[in-house]
């Protein structure tokens, strides 16, 4: 794998465990409150973009990190949803 691969992956992989610790406070605490629905909704078409970009591309960094990114945030929106 060369470095460029590399970057992408590492930070894709940091930028997604970023989301673990909301989902899992939404989870835990079974409050969703202080997350913005816009917000949400609005980050959520991004990744969505962004994974289609990747997927233009081919681009294994960028799949991978907004697929899995964009399946977190749907587990925080469907916690929002639930815990209203």
């Amino acid at each position: 794998m060369d470095f460029i691969n590399t970057l992408g992956l590492a930070a894709g992989t940091l930028t997604t465990i970023a989301f673990l610790p909301q989902m899992f406070q939404t989870w835990k605490t079974k409050s969703a409150k202080d997350v913005s629905f816009v917000m949400l909704i609005t980050f959520m078409t991004g990744l969505f973009l962004w994974l289609v970009y990747g997927m233009i591309l081919g681009a294994l960094p960028i799949i991978m990190a907004n697929g899995i990114t964009l399946f977190f945030n749907f587990i925080i929106l469907w916690l929002k949803i639930k815990y209203r």
